[in-house]
């Protein structure tokens, strides 16, 4: 995991170093304030060395203000000292007697090992950045993809100094790029180039970004707009242009003949099998992924399992509608295409897109009350993906908001072809990336004062993603779906199950792109493009496609568990209340199920 990835797994509000704590052997209390005093040095470790965390939570001031003119290294010689950190802070965790903790501070414990182990696994075992994103280089990851759009939406510009910061920026892009072919020329020599099509891909959208004038690129003109609208006096989109023209372009030209040349050498082949010890990497990723020990065989059977049962039920759905002719898929693919499901593929359309997304987030913050106590009530805006990235972007996703209230959470949704997006569709997306789904999650954690600042912001896509699809089941029970939009909330299922088998295919059964997409195409019923930009990504980043349903089902199991155990004393308010425990592996989270039951029936 390389610094650019240290948002997905860490965070909180910390604003100044913090010295590193010795330790007493105290009960309880002081015991967790010294623990979380070690796990806060840990968090400021890490935040001083990873500019744009910083920024993401608006934390790049004071002492560390300097950070909002930096991005950070890209070098196998960083990953390498990232590694020997996370080692040496490991050992302190380890060393810390849970004698001396409460219960919680115990929690906290365990959970810091093993998200400093799971930092450590890929350059430990591997040497490379991520199991989970083995390539240095493609299609939804290197600087190219990624700083582009942090500058224009997370980069704050509020006077001259942030305008400077952007445009110091701007030079640190032209560095980080050459540091990026350097790390891809050398692991291609191992063996760790993405797939032919996917460079492609990449190559186009290289190109994309290379192609206007300098002074018309999207960077170029954020930072003009913005500092006019600040009233910043200077020549700020010209300056940015002088550094797009003389050293970013420079810098993507020559990643452009890096991966035209390594286009022609790259193994055949779209899975991890392709790789050198993939069957390892695989296995790595699949288990970083769902936080469990399942095999690549059991985690296939099992989504061959919960696509027969999620069809049947959307099967029945359907005939109720009146489409009765034909699979499942079938019937789909033709609701797809009715005139009434569609947004017209115009800039208007988009917008009257965004606008009923919109109208359904806040039409869900009404019904919140019913399920959740002490609701967080951080802004969240609905965005469309980059044009600039779109090709190869995933379909949707989520950025939390800042920690100090100066840039919302985004919500963002690919609108390359709005023929991707039938109506009935769209609310369960709305209520897995946005409330009650990832933004209700991530806003309890986040803004939770029993968490230790390195775990406030922690994700695990087994937990993160498995809570977001229990959100869309948790709007149906409250109401939010209306007619045929439950066949919406019931494809969005059977997608993410039919994700259980694509991924085992292409990774462990040795499954093409075009063997996947088929699969896919014929048991969701999705647009063959959407299906096709979703199997691509699977490919290049392994193993995390599986961490949705397997994250559903056992936050499932756990509701069930205690609905059962409690009876009358189970509220959906007592048991969402696990939110502001923050993200933890699903064993720990089937452990803490269970104390929280013990706990609810001690009561009396």
């Amino acid at each position: 995991m390389d610094r650019r990835q240290f948002l997905a797994s860490t965070g909180a509000a910390a604003l100044t170093l913090a010295a590193e704590p010795g330790f007493a052997k105290g009960k309880g209390a002081g015991g967790d304030k010294q623990l979380h005093g070690l796990l806060d040095a840990i968090f400021n470790d890490g935040i001083a060395r990873s500019p744009e965390f910083a920024t993401a939570l608006g934390l790049d001031k004071g002492k560390l203000a300097h950070l909002r003119s930096e991005l950070s290294p890209a070098t196998a010689a960083e990953r390498r000292s990232d590694l020997a950190r996370n080692q040496r802070w490991l050992g302190k965790v380890r060393a810390v007697p849970e004698v001396g903790l409460s219960e919680a501070g115990k929690r906290h414990r365990a959970l810091a090992i093993f998200q400093l182990q799971q930092r450590s696994i890929a350059a430990q075992k591997f040497d490379i950045g991520s199991v989970q994103r083995p390539y240095p280089i493609f299609q939804q990851g290197g600087s190219y993809f990624e700083v582009p759009d942090f500058l224009t939406s997370t980069h704050p510009v509020g006077d001259a100094a942030d305008a400077e910061a952007y445009l110091a920026r701007l030079s640190a892009f032209a560095r980080q790029l050459d540091e990026d072919s350097a790390e891809q020329r050398a692991q291609a020599a191992r063996g760790f180039v993405a797939p032919g099509w996917s460079l492609n891909l990449t190559l186009g959208q290289i190109a994309k970004l290379r192609s206007p004038a300098a002074a018309e690129t999207t960077m170029a003109q954020y930072l003009g707009d913005k500092t006019k609208a600040k009233g910043i006096a200077g020549d700020w989109q010209g300056r940015a242009a002088k550094i797009i023209e003389g050293a970013v372009y420079p810098a993507l030209d020559r990643q452009i003949a890096l991966m035209t040349e390594l286009r022609g050498k790259t193994r055949a082949g779209d899975g991890a099998w392709r790789l050198t010890r993939g069957d390892e990497i695989y296995a790595a990723a699949l288990a970083q992924a769902t936080t469990t020990s399942m095999t690549p065989e059991q985690v296939h059977s099992a989504g061959l399992a919960q696509v027969a049962e999620i069809s049947g039920q959307l099967d029945a759905i359907l005939k109720q509608a009146g489409l009765t002719q034909g699979s499942v898929a079938e019937r789909l693919t033709e609701l797809n295409k009715r005139p009434e499901q569609l947004y017209p593929n115009t800039d208007e359309g988009r917008k009257a897109l965004i606008d009923s997304l919109n109208a359904g987030v806040a039409d869900m913050w009404q019904r919140l009350p019913r399920a959740f106590a002490d609701i967080p009530r951080q802004p969240l805006e609905i965005r469309r993906v980059p044009v600039e990235i779109q090709d190869g972007a995933s379909n949707g996703y989520y950025n939390r908001a800042s920690l100090d209230g100066s840039r919302p959470a985004i919500y963002w949704i690919n609108l390359k072809d709005t023929g991707d997006w039938p109506k009935y569709s769209l609310p369960a997306l709305t209520y897995h990336e946005g409330t009650p789904g990832h933004h209700l999650q991530g806003s309890y954690a986040q803004l939770s004062g029993d968490l230790p600042m390195l775990l406030r912001n922690m994700f695990l896509s087994a937990y993160g993603e498995g809570w977001a699809l229990y959100a869309e089941q948790l709007a149906d029970e409250l109401g939010a779906f209306s007619g045929i939009e439950r066949a919406g909330y019931l494809q969005s299922f059977l997608f993410r199950a039919a994700r259980l088998v694509v991924d085992t295919g292409i990774h462990a059964k040795r499954w093409s792109r075009e063997q996947a997409t088929d699969y896919m195409v014929h048991t969701t019923g999705f647009a063959r493009p959407r299906c096709q930009r979703e199997v691509e990504r699977y490919c290049t980043q392994i193993g995390q496609a599986c961490s949705y349903k397997i994250g559903h089902m056992a936050w499932l199991k756990q509701r069930q568990k205690a609905e059962a155990a409690l009876g009358t004393k189970f509220s959906l308010h007592w048991f969402h209340e696990v939110l502001k425990e923050g993200v933890m592996p699903l064993s720990m989270l089937d452990m803490r199920i269970d104390q929280r039951i013990k706990e609810r029936l001690a009561k009396g």
